[in-house]
């Protein structure tokens, strides 16, 4: 009898010890439930969620840039919370982000351009004397990148107390613009009156295609 009962407990206690790990990570999977999977724009990978600067952001919609029947860069928008119109999308307070790849090579000093006028297509004339000093910064900015390639990618952020700072290929751009109004007339250039692309408008607010 003594050599049967103490070989029990021997054996038993792997046993319980595998089955109160078992039991840890069955909880730890319910209290940390698994991270939504990255979001498909045309081969481009997003991230559902990120963290900007210790703030958690949340992706509002993604969409591709059309120019005639060509695919010219993927757009994610990142906020704190959601937000279905332009009219939300702009008063959302905290950090923001445009991110950008593109899809195909392009003249970065041509895209500047482009953006340019589409911020002077969707801003108000009475604000426009204010956003000419950023609005001339980022164009030179583009003209030293000399051209952006398919695969390459640039950010556009919201840091309150830092300004609108513009990372391309990973690497910051000096001297962010502080004024509030200049990141959100770049905003406007994909959720303004008259847009860059008005399916990427819908996109980007999380509208169904």
């Amino acid at each position: 009898m003594s050599a049967r009962s103490t070989a029990l407990p021997l054996v038993s206690r792997p046993l319980a010890r595998l089955c109160l790990l078992a039991g840890l990570a069955a909880a730890l999977a319910i209290a940390s439930p698994a991270r939504a999977a990255p979001v498909d724009v045309a081969g481009v990978k997003l991230e559902d969620s990120l963290d900007l600067r210790g703030t958690p952001l949340q992706l509002n919609g993604a969409g591709v840039r059309y120019k005639a029947i060509l695919k010219v860069y993927t757009a994610g928008l990142y906020m704190g919370r959601k937000a279905s119109t332009p009219e939300e999308a702009l008063a959302v307070p905290g950090p923001k982000r445009v991110a950008i790849t593109m899809l195909r090579d392009i003249d970065a000093n041509e895209l500047g351009k482009l953006f340019i006028k589409g911020v002077e297509d969707n801003s108000p004339k009475s604000e426009m004397g204010q956003l000419i000093p950023g609005l001339l910064r980022m164009g030179q900015m583009f003209a030293d990148q000399k051209q952006l390639k398919a695969g390459d990618t640039f950010t556009i952020d919201w840091l309150p107390g830092t300004g609108t700072l513009i990372t391309v290929r990973g690497v910051p751009q000096p001297d962010p613009v502080k004024e509030p109004a200049f990141f959100n007339a770049l905003l406007r250039i994909w959720l303004g009156p008259s847009p860059a692309d008005w399916k990427l408008k819908d996109a980007l607010l999380g509208k169904p295609s």
